[in-house]
């Protein structure tokens, strides 16, 4: 029964149609099995770009947090180095009324004006350097005037913006923002756009008078911002009266210098002070004769 069920199976085929099945059967098996391969293929490339553009993606962000450490690592260092630099600045400073020899930094403040270039030129004459703390509102009023004290080398420093005490002292805040704006006025008049000025002086000085609390919060405040500050241990008193002589400044000059060493001289170069400019060859020649030698901030300041 079981040959004849055999037999029966194959009933109606012959030896052709039978390959003819067959190889029909094997092209399908060879096209799918190509079609898988293929696939297979396409999925591992796939998987291949796919892995090394990941692998490319974590070696960008790896680079990119290697430079932002590096760039971190640096911030933090040029902040420790700007640290380093203040307190430094400070200690000099905080000493300034201080030194074995005599020295003398003359100091004009609330300008520039037109009595400025008159100082200028005394001073190129005497082959001397001096600091002038500007007002910003002068600067921006007079910016070429600014460009010329700073590229005869002489010191640059803050004197606030308006000068008007009811809006420099209305906050602690105001303070900051008048030496702000100065600054920026000073890189713009200047050209140079990496300029600080070092020291802001207080209109007014520091110490006294009715805004003593404000200012004494704003000097905190600056010194947070690592802005010093200095005021004067002398003057002529050209901004005592109005139309002062030249025998009251020098009285003033010598009764307030006698005894010191160090010196910070205060004078102005507003537009109202052309006695001052008249004054300074003889303020210069009374300095020398008592063997003060002329310095500015920019020379023990980094």
């Amino acid at each position: 029964m079981k040959l004849k069920i055999g037999k029966n199976k194959y009933k109606g085929y012959n030896i052709y149609s039978m390959k003819k099945y067959v190889d029909k059967k094997r092209i399908i098996f060879i096209i799918l099995t190509a079609i898988l391969i293929i696939l297979t293929l396409l999925l591992i490339g796939y998987y291949t770009i796919n892995t090394i553009a990941v692998l490319k993606n974590i070696k960008n962000q790896n680079e990119q947090l290697i430079n932002l450490s590096n760039k971190f690592k640096e911030q933090e260092q040029q902040n420790q180095e700007k640290t380093q630099i203040y307190e430094e600045n400070k200690e000099q400073i905080d000493h300034i009324y201080s030194s074995e020899t005599k020295r003398v930094f003359l100091t004009f403040d609330d300008g520039p004006s037109e009595n400025t270039s008159s100082i200028l030129n005394t001073l190129e004459n005497y082959n001397l350097k001096a600091n002038f703390f500007v007002l910003g509102s002068r600067v921006e009023a007079m910016p070429e005037k600014v460009k010329e004290v700073y590229e005869k080398g002489h010191f640059i420093g803050n004197h606030g913006y308006s000068h008007v005490y009811e809006a420099i002292y209305a906050s602690p805040q105001s303070v900051l923002d008048e030496y702000n704006k100065t600054n920026e006025a000073i890189k713009k008049a200047i050209g140079n756009n990496e300029f600080n000025t070092k020291i802001f002086r207080f209109p007014g000085g520091l110490v006294g008078g009715k805004y003593a609390e404000i200012k004494n919060q704003a000097k905190q405040l600056l010194e947070e911002n690592q802005i010093l500050n200095v005021d004067w241990n002398a003057l002529t008193g050209d901004s005592e009266s109005t139309n002062p002589t030249l025998e009251k400044l020098m009285k003033n000059l010598k009764r307030t210098t006698n005894g010191k060493n160090s010196v910070i001289l205060l004078m102005h170069d507003s537009s109202a002070k052309k006695i001052t400019a008249e004054t300074l060859p003889q303020v210069i020649e009374y300095l020398k004769e008592q063997g003060y030698e002329f310095k500015t901030f920019n020379e023990i300041l980094k």
